[in-house]
């Protein structure tokens, strides 16, 4: 994540670069705005939907999003009022195998000294003070050797990863939370030493993940908190509480199986419903079960340009370029959009980590740069022959629409402004930042 902030700040830097803050695409400015003044627009705003169960109870309080719940201790503004109710009981769980999923059980059991190193926002830290959560439960629907996927980026020529729904990291940074003990429920799903040594050595890498499990925790079983990894279990509904109604009191699961027991350690092993189910106490549950991009306003209307609803992505031929189908990703003989091109979650879907999305989008910006050696057609029926290019912000902030009342563009000098006084709040109170809580509070100080 530091290797990500110096790169965005050092291309910031460049005098090539103009950063246009606070203002959102299709509410504050349309797309149709922005035609005659760009050559080129490049979709890369992920995925900001969350997936949900669709099971009963999802809406009883004590339920969370954990990208919410993620986006809480973190200080994003837009989570603010959350207010995840902490001290209903000792237990919780996360369905979901994802690296977020891990961050929400590392974060409830993490001791208040060591947090308070970190610059998680201080709203949460003073509602993490009186957290009562002692033991976590991350749930999976299949194995843990289920959890690593190997796919390629088709657009890469350099891709052949191997990933994890989440990484070595953060199992590692679990595992090694001090009087943090851990428990795995079926520890039949991890092979042993001997069938990891038998494969090719690409295919080894995946099992590194088994091998820390089989090495577990150095905490002692009798460590006050715990968290356990639970799989071949499904989420069929959450149980409200007598005592509390409308308040959640535990998840009904329904227990699933391997079709063919004998693929339980391989990717595609799939499994079915055993027809038993089973209650998992818990006060509190997070569903992190995957993300996923929706279309901007004004996306087919304006720029003619389609969404995939079901695939939650635009369209396109799988090295950037956005088609006019709604057909699926590389369909023969579907026609570009001149000038718009697409990156990361919203091109691919939610999948893979920011290794593998940066990737991806070195491989789009290389596709834009070869459009334009090759004089293709950008908006408008323009080509990089046709001489002066447009003008993007310089022209587009002259119009009426971007001098509206109440637009207020952040430059990348009023994002450094901000940036440093967090800073300055944080060393003040012996921290690495104090977050704001606000948008308006942020702006407030550039007045």
């Amino acid at each position: 994540m530091q290797n990500c902030q110096d790169r965005f700040a050092e291309v910031a830097a460049s005098d090539r670069f103009n950063f246009i803050g606070n203002v959102k695409i299709g509410k504050d400015i349309s797309l149709a705005s922005l035609k005659p003044h760009y050559d080129a627009i490049l979709f890369a705003y992920g995925a900001s939907k969350d997936k949900s169960l669709h099971i009963p109870g999802e809406d009883l309080r004590g339920v969370y999003s954990a990208r919410a719940f993620v986006g809480w201790y973190n200080g994003l503004p837009e989570y603010a009022d959350l207010s995840p109710d902490l001290e209903a009981g000792s237990r919780a769980v996360v369905i979901g195998n994802g690296n977020v999923a891990l961050d929400v059980a590392r974060i409830l059991l993490s001791s208040l000294e060591e947090l308070r190193k970190t610059d998680i926002a201080e709203h949460a830290l003073e509602a993490l003070s009186r957290n009562k959560v002692k033991n976590v439960t991350v749930l999976g629907r299949r194995g843990p050797m289920q959890v690593c996927v190997s796919y390629q980026i088709l657009s890469s020529p350099r891709a052949n990863t191997i990933e994890a729904a989440f990484t070595i990291k953060e199992i590692r940074e679990l595992l090694s939370l001090p009087d943090v003990a851990f428990d795995f429920e079926n520890p039949d799903l991890i092979p042993g030493n001997d069938y990891i040594r038998k494969l090719p050595k690409l295919e080894q890498r995946r099992f590194r993940l088994a091998q820390l499990l089989q090495k577990g925790s150095t905490a002692s079983n009798t460590a006050e908190k715990s968290w356990t990894l639970a799989s071949l279990a499904s989420p069929k509904q959450f149980t409200e509480s007598r005592d509390n109604p409308g308040s959640i009191n535990g998840l009904q699961l329904a227990s699933t199986h391997y079709k063919d027991d004998s693929t339980r350690f391989e990717l595609s092993a799939s499994v079915e419903s055993t027809g038993e189910t089973r209650d998992l106490p818990c006060s509190l549950a997070f569903r992190s079960i995957g993300y996923k991009s929706t279309a901007l306003p004004g996306l087919m209307s304006d720029l003619g340009v389609p969404f995939d609803e079901r695939a939650g992505i635009i369209p396109n031929d799988l090295y950037g370029r956005v088609l006019a189908t709604t057909g699926g990703p590389g369909e023969l003989g579907a026609m570009h959009i001149n000038g718009c091109y697409c990156a990361g979650w919203v091109k691919r879907g939610p999948t893979g980590v920011i290794a593998s999305t940066m990737d991806d989008a070195f491989n789009t910006a290389d596709i834009i740069v070869k459009d334009w050696q090759d004089k293709v057609l950008f908006l408008n029926g323009t080509s990089s022959g046709a001489g002066k290019t447009a003008q993007g912000w310089d022209s587009l902030s002259k119009e009426q629409e971007t001098k509206k009342a109440g637009l207020r563009r952040v430059s990348w000098e009023d994002w450094c402004r901000i940036d440093g006084i967090e800073k300055q709040r944080g060393r003040e109170e012996g921290r690495e930042r104090v977050k704001f809580r606000r948008v308006q509070d942020m702006l407030n100080v550039l007045t």
